[in-house]
């Protein structure tokens, strides 16, 4: 953990940290070696509202709001994994278009995005090595929730057009592969601010929460928005055989759509429409309602300046409502 008697004057504050992650985000994408540049270009253009790092940084204020320069190190290293995960996905999905702008894959080819993707994961662990205090990190075990993602998305791929998933199964598997770097995005900021071992412990209960919604969000997008809207393939999840809670519920509910799905015969529009029918957008919403109560009681309980208790409140209604 910081230690409290830290010099403030290395502080900044959260507004300034902010800044600061933009800022050596950029520099750090642009400044790879010729091989991999056009490719960082390419990403440093299609960047994303940096919820994970925004989060970071909140948890990381101590109790006059500033921030400890190394949070704004993490901050970049998790936005890194973040974008390289991203890369990898959309080679999986074989998708076009990520936050309206075509992907690393499709304009470059599979074999560069893979290879991209992972040089980004190689760039994020040595931008957190940079961090002036690693000693007092190394309760941090960031490559165990970089595993726990890999696992959920590995949990993910064994489940594609697996309609008898059950939503427990599913809620499991995306509490790797999406909560679990909001889970460390929130825990590092703890470490970062000099909180106890155990008030650490609820911040990444609070990241957990915070990534579940957010996922579970990002599925009912599928059912409710147009591609234009969604800034990305709608229904793609669909089509390459992932099932999410909206239609899990549907099929629970529908066997006559089941059978259609395993048979192969369940076309995106049926599957809107089994789905609206059957209420699952409203199901799901209703799920990540619940993550939501259980993160604002958290969020209350922390005891938090008034300033943090804003900041941590608004992302956790960001991920609730959508980012917009």
């Amino acid at each position: 953990m910081i230690n409290e008697t830290s010099n403030n004057n290395d502080f900044v504050s959260y507004d300034k940290g902010v800044a600061m992650v933009k800022e050596q985000l950029d520099k750090t994408l642009l400044s790879v070696p010729p091989v991999v540049r056009s490719q960082a270009e390419h990403l440093a253009g299609s960047k994303g509202k940096f919820i994970r790092a925004s989060a970071l940084l909140a948890c990381s204020q101590n109790d006059d709001g500033l921030i400890h320069p190394d949070a704004v190190k993490m901050a970049v290293s998790v936005e890194l994994l973040h974008l390289a995960t991203l890369v990898h996905d959309d080679v999986i999905d074989n998708a076009d278009m990520r936050r309206g702008m075509p992907t690393l894959q499709k304009k470059f080819g599979k074999h560069p995005a893979v290879i991209s993707g992972d040089y980004l994961f190689c760039l994020a662990l040595k931008v957190a090595s940079g961090a002036t205090r690693k000693q007092e990190y190394l309760e941090f075990e960031l490559p165990d929730y970089m595993g726990r993602v890999c696992l959920g998305e590995l949990m993910q791929g064994i489940n594609n057009k697996n309609y008898e998933l059950s939503i427990y199964r599913y809620l499991y598997i995306i509490s790797g592969k999406t909560a679990a770097l909001f889970e460390a995005s929130f825990y590092a900021g703890a470490m970062l601010c000099g909180t106890s071992k155990k008030e650490a412990g609820l911040y990444s209960r609070l990241g957990h929460y915070v990534g579940m919604i957010f996922q579970l969000v990002d599925d009912c997008i599928d059912y409710e928005s147009s591609q234009k809207d969604a800034k990305k393939p709608v229904l793609s999840d669909y089509e390459q055989g992932v099932i999410t809670l909206p239609l899990i519920y549907t099929l629970k509910k529908n066997p006559k759509i089941k059978k259609l799905a395993k048979a192969g015969e369940l076309t995106k529009s049926q599957a809107v429409a089994a789905v609206n029918q059957a209420q699952g957008v409203e199901y799901t919403r209703m799920i990540s309602k619940r993550y939501y109560d259980k993160a604002k009681i958290i969020i209350d309980n922390l005891g938090l300046h008034s300033n943090k208790k804003v900041r941590l409140t608004a992302l956790l209604d960001k991920a609730y409502t959508g980012l917009g």
